[in-house]
């Protein structure tokens, strides 16, 4: 064995405490520390009614014992401030329903408000827990739940199309079914869990943003590197924008934990996109 000298000593040392001090950085501050990001989006074939039109994406709370409730309303405070047209919740609403997470979504998210609705896709932590609960509990909070489906919103004289993907990771998506109606030259903007999907959604030109979350941008971070750890289908495209063949796509970076309740440069996010022509 290596003989403990007394420079050994103090770079353990040294390293012990600069590693405690970053896990409760990330424990106690960056994980509730919100980043509301503002990004004027340029999208190809966005009708002309929609110019302007403001778009609120949250993603992953993962409701249950690592979401604090002081922590959550005061990002629903925050974006009830941002007075969207519309709000979207792109997956992973929970990470556990076994102590009344179900009635603490309807209470929670009943908040919100917006002129276009608040929509919603599940994720694969949402499967796993009980798909049919949560959906429930987001229906009484008036939040529409898209599983495979479109609807139009009506701006201005003009459409713009919602489309929701089921989760991809459990093998729920389907599509040719969440298109399927809508005109060859519509607008569509798609919500989908799973980041890496862009692959394939960029096959079809209506498809002209996709919305994602699911990858938390990694969670934990090493500073002017990459994450840790990416889940599969999160791996590719695991934050912030990115074009795929014409086609857009923003992973956000989430509002919950899982794993350890731990963020570290890689802080929480509340997105606020307004919709721009290109060119």
């Amino acid at each position: 064995m290596p003989l403990l000298t007394r420079r050994n000593f103090l770079l353990t040392s040294v390293g012990s405490i600069f590693a405690a001090g970053a896990y409760a950085y990330g424990r106690w501050i960056e994980r509730t520390w919100l980043d509301i990001v503002h990004l004027d989006l340029p999208l190809r074939r966005l009708p002309d009614g929609f110019a302007g039109f403001r778009i609120v994406q949250i993603s992953d709370l993962h409701f249950g014992a690592k979401l604090s409730p002081d922590y959550l309303e005061s990002v629903i405070d925050e974006i009830i401030g941002l007075n969207p047209d519309t709000i979207v919740i792109t997956g992973d609403i929970v990470s556990s329903l076994a102590d009344g997470e179900a009635d603490w979504i309807t209470q929670s998210l009943s908040r919100l408000r917006a002129p276009h609705g608040i929509h919603a896709v599940l994720g694969n932590h949402d499967w796993w827990e009980n798909a049919l609960l949560v959906t429930r509990s987001l229906t009484r909070a008036n939040i529409n739940v898209l599983s495979n489906m479109n609807i139009p919103l009506q701006r201005d004289g003009s459409t713009l199309y919602l489309a929701g993907v089921d989760d991809v990771w459990c093998g729920k998506h389907e599509l040719t079914a969440a298109l399927r109606g809508i005109p060859s030259n519509a607008g569509v903007v798609a919500l989908v869990h799973e980041p890496d999907y862009a692959d394939t959604v960029a096959h079809d030109e209506r498809v002209i943003l996709q919305l994602s979350g699911h990858s938390h941008g990694g969670q934990v971070r090493v500073p002017f590197t990459c994450g840790i750890y990416f889940p599969p289908w999160g791996r590719k495209y695991p934050m912030g924008l990115n074009t795929i063949d014409g086609l857009t796509l923003y992973t956000n970076r989430g509002i919950g934990v899982v794993n350890r309740p731990v963020r570290f440069a890689c802080r929480p996010e509340v997105t606020l996109f307004t919709l721009r022509p290109m060119g």
